[in-house]
């Protein structure tokens, strides 16, 4: 099934679907949306009043029934259209949060006539209904997602839409510039004077720095949705498990004096000062001739070369091995057990020394991680992030400005500058909206989960 195909049914299907997440919990959400969702509601609710007869946005109290038998008590509230999420007629039901509960009661809408909504279609309708931009509709699955309070803050602040009010700013600048390129190319016999000519570049320059300044949010977008791969690794007995409990704060991973007691990759993720890290423990590198051990280590080389950094934790109590070696400006190398005495092999490394038994140099590990990832320049003051879809076409844009900034140096025909314009407009209008028809749609909303 197409977007295309997807997007006709709001004008005639009537959708629900349960959007607490699953498992027990005080309360289970349900939703509608849809022409019949307020009749559906008639049908399956019984209170002092139909909920045909409420008014938008007030809960009321009643019971959730099917063929004159009760099956939950539960609030209900109507949120008429085009005051709702959805923009379309929504019923919001609150039973109690059993699994069961749940699952009858939705059940019992949809025998009343709605049908079972996709991944994300209530987002996809507010969306196509002109509630919200595509990337309002992103950031909230970014929100649902964020890991941090800097994360939750950037999902926020785009869901609220200053992202869409940026890009919609510049595609007003690039509007502006294409009517007046093309304005001298219908109307010759008014050419544009050199002066105006140069002032015409300067607006071209201000817009590409604006995109340039978004572009530039992108590894900060990245860090913030997807996490720092931190990867710990070492020998054996070097101390990588104890390093992960350490800075987990709980005991996650088991440590051992056993050789090659990590066989598998342990992921997990810290919040550091609002940044996600995911620290990944790998196993050790050592000389083996288990065919468990050896996947260990395959699966270890394989996270070194996805690495953002590299934590190299050695024994400082031990002689440093014979095919000790750095694996580039991406690693930093931590000489572990500083609570025993350091081997002279060690003496004069520049290395941070820290102890997993005494937690001694954790805290200078945290402010290196930080300066490595430039995690002083993620603050709450510059929360607003682009992601990868946003970067593509930002990229493309701004590329098309640079062709065109060159056709209109190079006092070449303006047809050739209105068409870079033209599809640098293109490129900034694809951030915040799509065609009916656009793959872009099943790629988006097919992340999203049921209910939202």
């Amino acid at each position: 099934m197409t977007a295309r195909d997807k997007l006709e049914a709001p004008t005639g299907e009537t959708i629900a679907a349960i959007s607490s997440p699953p498992g027990e919990g005080a309360i289970g959400l349900i939703r509608i949306s849809g022409p019949e969702a307020v009749a559906i509601a008639d049908l399956v609710f019984r209170g002092r009043q139909p909920p045909s007869e409420f008014s938008s946005h007030v809960q009321h109290l009643g019971e959730i029934i099917e063929e004159g038998r009760v099956i939950d008590q539960a609030l209900l509230s109507v949120h008429r259209a085009p005051h709702s999420y959805t923009g379309e007629e929504l019923v919001e039901i609150s039973c109690h949060g059993r699994v069961l509960v749940t699952a009858r009661v939705l059940a019992v809408c949809l025998r009343a006539g709605a049908r079972a909504a996709r991944g994300g279609e209530f987002t996809e309708r507010a969306f196509l209904n002109g509630k919200m931009d595509l990337t309002q509709a992103e950031a909230v699955m970014d929100l649902i997602r964020a890991q941090t309070d800097l994360a939750l803050r950037s999902a926020t602040e785009q869901l609220e839409g200053s992202l869409g009010s940026a890009i919609r700013s510049i595609r007003d600048e690039l509007t502006e510039l294409l009517a007046h390129i093309e304005a001298s190319i219908d109307f010759p016999e008014e050419s544009i004077a050199p002066d105006e000519g140069l002032r015409l570049r300067a607006r071209l320059a201000r817009t590409q720095e604006k995109l340039g300044a978004l572009l530039a949010t992108g590894e900060r977008g990245r860090i913030l949705r997807e996490g720092v791969r931190v990867v710990i690794y070492g020998a054996t007995n070097a101390g990588k498990s104890s390093l992960l409990n350490r800075l987990l704060g709980y005991e996650r991973a088991i440590v051992s004096h056993i050789h090659g007691t990590t066989r598998d990759t342990i992921d997990e993720v810290i919040n550091l000062r609002g940044i996600p890290i995911r620290l990944l423990d790998t196993a050790g590198l050592r000389k083996s001739s288990d065919e468990l051990e050896q996947a260990g280590m395959a699966r270890t080389e394989k996270s070194l070369g996805l690495a953002d950094l590299i934590l190299h934790v050695v024994d400082g109590h031990a002689p440093k091995p014979g095919d000790f070696g750095a694996r580039g400006d991406s690693e930093i190398l931590l000489v572990n057990k500083r609570d025993l005495p350091e081997h002279a092999d060690w003496e004069g490394s520049a290395a941070l020394r820290i102890s997993c038994v005494t937690d001694d140099g954790l805290a200078g590990l945290e402010e290196q991680v930080l300066a490595r990832i430039g995690g002083d320049h993620i603050r709450a003051e510059n929360a607003l992030a682009i992601n990868a879809r946003h970067q593509d076409c930002l990229r493309r844009a701004f590329e098309s400005c640079q062709r065109a900034d060159a056709t209109l140096g190079e006092d070449s025909s303006p047809e050739y500058a209105a068409v870079d314009v033209r599809d640098a407009l293109s490129a900034v209008t694809e951030v915040i909206a799509a065609e009916s028809d656009d793959p872009i749609l099943d790629v988006l909303f097919a992340n999203f989960c049921i209910g939202k």
